[in-house]
């Protein structure tokens, strides 16, 4: 029987187990579970470790459950993994029969200020090799969606929204089929480089004393928290962090509209945009605010200016239609000031140690990109990533 099995107890005074494995990645969400199907269907051995009691109980329960089509700065990680992401996340969506809907968005400019903004998505869409994207007038934006208000719209085919949470619990399947093993309440308690190994102390239950020839830090929002905690890394290898949280409020009744509406991007995020879920229900956001704390309270007051931002292309939201639902962190590595930063992957190069790999900015289009990224770190482990 594992050391790692949470349903057995223990008594306290119970010495650590030790043991030594091939892989560790700390961090159940969709990322750290992508990384580690992609490395247990390699044949290496691996561990995955979470502190909550389940899988995607951080950033990954918050999101807007959208497949992103790849409008990112091109010769980004962001774009290429994004891109390659959705290609690879559609097709194994439709091989594993998961809950998605391939509903198309519409980015629409409210005035020709705007609109220099959709040609500019349009060229990043083509330079990314997006398959398919088209810009509109508004007689196309009206055809469309006819409750829109807009000057023009590019309309991007291959965007949709997916069950998180479904798509999740695929991958802990493959995982484990693959004879991977993930271990829930489990919180690193210490990690130290020693030579080309890394060890790790782990708390729990049963704890337990690692010796791994990988340990990977997708622990998302505390990626930096961790790394600043790992014995022996340089940590002037650890890029700055900064907070953005989003609130995400529901509107009651049904939405007049087939597609995801998305208006001009605001600093730091993607404007109040109109997303739908898989039984057709819409919400609203999300916003931005800049914290340096994390809470997901939603304040009802900021749904305030939503209305506003929303009647920018839907003058016919209702006062009191939108009720508070939820809120989600972006944790970036550039400021509000600054342009939108770049996925960070480090891999042994970037850390300094061959046994380390630690992403930090995994925000948006995280989701859409995981397949792609979870290929990317292996690679980066075995020695043979192209950068």
């Amino acid at each position: 029987m594992s050391a790692f099995n949470s349903n057995v107890d223990r008594p306290e005074h119970t010495c650590p187990r030790t043991y030594k494995t091939e892989a560790v990645v700390v961090g159940a969400g969709v990322v750290g579970l992508a990384i580690a199907r992609a490395l247990a269907l390699r044949g290496i051995e691996v561990f995955v470790i979470e502190i909550a009691g389940g899988i995607g109980y951080g950033t990954s329960s918050r999101n807007s459950e959208v497949i992103h089509a790849g409008y990112y700065k091109p010769g980004s990680l962001k774009a290429r993994l994004c891109v390659d992401g959705r290609r690879a996340l559609y097709q194994y969506c439709n091989e594993k029969r998961l809950p998605h809907k391939r509903c198309g968005k519409l980015v629409v400019a409210a005035n020709a200020s705007e609109e220099a903004y959709l040609d500019q998505l349009a060229q990043k869409a083509e330079a990314n090799g997006v398959e398919e994207f088209e810009l509109v007038n508004t007689a196309g934006l009206k055809a469309l969606e006819p409750s829109l208000q807009g000057l023009s719209a590019l309309v991007s085919p291959c965007t949709g929204i997916i069950d998180s949470h479904a798509l999740m619990l695929s991958y802990q399947a493959d995982i484990e089929a693959a004879g991977g093993t993930i271990v829930f309440r489990t919180p690193v308690l210490e990690a130290a480089i020693d030579g080309h190994a890394v060890k790790l102390r782990t708390g729990g239950v049963e704890p337990a004393e690692l010796e791994a020839s990988l340990v990977v830090n997708a622990t998302g929002l505390d990626a930096w928290d961790f790394s600043s905690r790992v014995t022996g890394l340089d940590t002037a290898t650890i890029p700055a962090r900064y907070l953005a949280k989003g609130s995400y409020f529901g509107l009651t009744g049904k939405a007049p509209f087939r597609h995801l509406i998305y208006p001009v991007p605001e600093p730091g995020g993607l404007g109040i945009h109109l997303t739908l879920d898989l039984a057709g229900q819409a919400r609203f956001g999300p916003d931005v605010e800049w914290v340096d704390r994390i809470s997901y309270d939603v304040d009802p007051q900021r749904g305030r200016s939503f209305y506003a931002s929303i009647r920018r292309y839907w003058p016919g939201l209702h006062d009191g239609a939108l009720m508070p639902a939820y809120s989600g962190i972006r944790a970036k590595t550039t400021a509000r000031d600054q342009e939108p930063g770049d996925f960070v992957i480090q891999g042994p190069k970037e850390t300094g140690h061959r046994g380390y790999i630690a992403l930090y900015g995994i925000e948006s289009p995280g989701l859409t990109a995981s397949l792609a990224i979870g290929e990317w770190v292996a690679e980066l482990a075995l020695g043979s990533t192209k950068i």
